[in-house]
């Protein structure tokens, strides 16, 4: 199954998925990475595959003094993925949850590891965070 056709059945917190971004590094494009989550805290971190670059996901930094993050793996042991965001929305379009999904690039399976409702607005920053 396509990563954004399992978020939107996936519906987050138990919404419709209006809207899903993927993952795409910021300093070199790529779009294979290994996932840190905790799902205690709504946290979600991720590292890119060919340059390494970390990136904290979604609102992640507001909890990472507090998170006690595990690395995402496939039941396969596949420990690399592509990932994206499924945004579940308000009727004035803030966000109203998210969840972190991953298709793993060993085996394809997908997976949603995290979600977490957000509870605060104004929200459009979190669709440039993914």
């Amino acid at each position: 199954m396509e990563l954004d056709a399992y978020l939107r059945s996936y519906r987050a917190g138990g919404y419709e998925v209006e809207r899903v971004e993927r993952s795409v590094c910021g300093a070199c494009g790529g779009t294979a990475f290994r996932l840190w989550v905790d799902d205690e805290v709504g946290y979600a971190a991720r590292r890119c595959e060919a340059c390494e670059d970390e990136f904290v996901m979604l609102d992640s930094a507001d909890q990472e003094d507090e998170q006690d993050g595990d690395e995402a793996g496939c039941p396969c042991g596949g420990e690399t993925f592509e990932i994206a965001v499924g945004y579940a929305l308000r009727a004035d379009g803030d966000v109203r949850w998210v969840s972190v999904g991953m298709r793993c690039l060993t085996d394809g399976t997908c997976g949603v590891y995290t979600d977490w409702k957000i509870d605060y607005g104004p929200t459009a920053h979190l669709f440039s965070l993914a």
